[in-house]
């Protein structure tokens, strides 16, 4: 946008019935100049129709699961088999919106899409997902039903060791309820989501809005197989290796056959890449660069969140013109925040902390 399609931006968000003449006036111009500077802004997508309908300040939807996290952490060493001493925490989770909560964190305007119950679980997701500062006006509600819910226990490095969701409310969003919410998905900056979706509706929203700027985080390695289909429509994909080799039917053992695996889903028109290997770091790649990362060290506290902090970073980066390589490290920092942090989420994550870890 040039400073003077600015300039004519403002005069009409002062005055949406302000005539082409008045703005010329206004700005000393002649009025065919301000036509052209219109039309051009009706093109970038700022003006939306006749009456200079204008576009709304960028936003992020994210689609997916919203639940109470019930999270065990040993004092000690975790002895299978056996009550073990520790501390039972509960807290709102869920992939899709914990993501939206990061980014809310991170000073994005992001509205939640999700399902929940009618149960004390539900009031407590409302009134904290509300508190910081994700819109939760598009959630749908269903009465006499359960809000999701997932049960974890970690050992006594934070590593998950295993866990159980109940998370049947959500094949209730259907692709009924999301067809009544297209046109916040379809003027979105980008939209996030998570699989735990149903295949009906990840399918339907990546070929219903061809326009649209999708991220998805795959979750799991069964769940990973919703995306197969329509995997081309996706602008970026997340996946860890077990979840790659879903997405590719391929093996990966080498890093050789990582970055082959990458470029294919590339080649099938994903735009950006990331590949999560663990311990080993990452392989991150998009049509015009690929590279490897080391895992950054990190005191490890909590594993659960971390993935979810790391969508938020590659969007936030997105949305904020970086690089791949920069988006990458941006969201390896907000991971590192949550990882060092026992709660799910940081509640000190914000672009400020990340900047600091980054610099050093």
């Amino acid at each position: 946008m040039t400073a003077r399609e600015k300039e004519i931006l403002e005069l009409i968000r002062k005055n949406p019935l302000i005539s082409q003449q008045e703005c010329a006036d206004a700005l000393g111009i002649t009025r065919s100049a301000v036509a052209g500077h219109i039309m051009n802004l009706s093109r970038q997508g700022y003006i939306k129709g006749k009456g200079y309908i204008l576009q709304e300040s960028p936003y992020v939807v994210v689609i997916g699961g919203a639940n109470i996290d019930i999270q065990g952490f040993p004092f000690n060493k975790l002895i299978e088999h056996d009550s073990n001493p520790g501390i039972i925490k509960l807290s709102c989770g869920g992939v899709g919106r914990n993501i939206a909560e990061n980014l809310a964190r991170l000073g994005c305007d992001v509205r939640l899409v999700s399902i929940l119950g009618d149960d004390a679980f539900a009031n407590q997701l409302r009134a904290e997902t509300e508190a910081a500062g994700v819109d939760i006006s598009n959630c749908f509600y269903v009465h006499n039903d359960t809000t999701s819910t997932y049960l974890s226990i970690l050992d006594n490095s934070g590593d998950m060791k295993i866990a159980l969701s109940s998370m049947e409310i959500l094949n209730k969003l259907t692709v009924t309820s999301i067809k009544t919410k297209a046109d916040i998905i379809r003027n979105a900056t980008a939209v996030v989501l998570d699989t735990n979706l149903t295949e009906e509706v990840i399918n339907y929203l990546l070929t219903s809005f061809p326009d649209t700027v999708f991220f998805a985080d795959p979750v799991s390695v069964t769940k990973a197989h919703k995306l197969k289909q329509n995997i081309g429509n996706l602008f970026c994909i997340k996946p860890n290796i077990l979840e790659a080799e879903v997405l590719t039917g391929k093996k990966l053992s080498t890093v050789d056959e990582i970055e082959k695996a990458g470029y294919e889903l590339i080649s099938r028109g994903v735009g950006q890449v990331i590949i999560s290997r663990g311990a080993d770091g990452l392989f991150c790649c998009n049509k015009n660069s690929s590279f490897f990362r080391p895992a950054p060290p990190v005191k490890i506290k909590n594993c659960t969140g971390a993935g979810d902090a790391f969508m938020a970073g590659l969007v936030y980066g997105w949305l904020h013109d970086m690089s791949l390589n920069d988006s990458v490290v941006f969201a390896e920092a907000a991971s590192k925040m949550t990882l060092e942090h026992e709660n799910t989420i940081n509640p000190t994550l914000s672009v400020e902390n990340i900047q600091k870890i980054i610099s050093g």
